[in-house]
């Protein structure tokens, strides 16, 4: 198990920067598109109609996708004083129940982002013409990515392989 997870380990790390970047994209997207919808209410007198609907579509895939990487670099919000004046054994136990948690709720999220997906597909996105289901796709991808990492964080803490910190990963990346 542990050589399995070392030989994913390259390509869970690929696949978190590649979230990282996005979400990153996507922020500086929407802020040009949120600086042009005010430039053309305010300067122009014509609002693009476009620009509210595409906004919160990148708005969406940003969140999901920064949320997935924090689960991956454990940088999401916890109550960690309980944790810590807790003997190691239940420390341990308490991060596999909450990283299972956390996997099966990403995985109920593209379950039932897909459901409303599919119920919704045909409907349109009036201003972009897009199909209804569209809205739901980051709720899917941010769901599977979610479970995909809370699950080697699981695996890693199961087998006792040591984490390494968001920073360590940060440098080994950079490098």
């Amino acid at each position: 198990m542990s050589r399995f997870m070392r030989a994913i380990r390259p390509g869970l790390s690929w696949l978190s920067f590649a979230c990282l970047y996005l979400a990153g994209l996507g922020v500086v997207l929407m802020t040009i598109i949120i600086g042009w919808q005010v430039f053309g209410r305010y300067v122009l007198n014509n609002t693009p109609s476009w620009s509210e609907p595409l906004s919160l579509q990148l708005m969406s895939w940003f969140i999901l996708l920064g949320a997935a990487v924090g689960v991956r670099e454990s940088v999401h919000l916890g109550l960690d004083i309980v944790r810590h004046n807790m003997a190691p054994s239940i420390q341990r136990l308490m991060d596999l129940v909450s990283l299972g948690l956390i996997c099966l709720f990403g995985g109920a999220m593209s379950y039932y982002g897909t459901l409303l997906a599919m119920g919704t597909w045909t409907a349109r996105i009036p201003v972009l013409g897009w199909p209804g289901g569209i809205d739901f796709i980051p709720l899917i991808v941010g769901g599977a990515m979610i479970s995909i990492f809370a699950l080697e964080r699981f695996a890693d803490t199961f087998i006792g392989t040591p984490i390494p910190a968001a920073d360590d990963v940060a440098q080994t990346e950079v490098v």
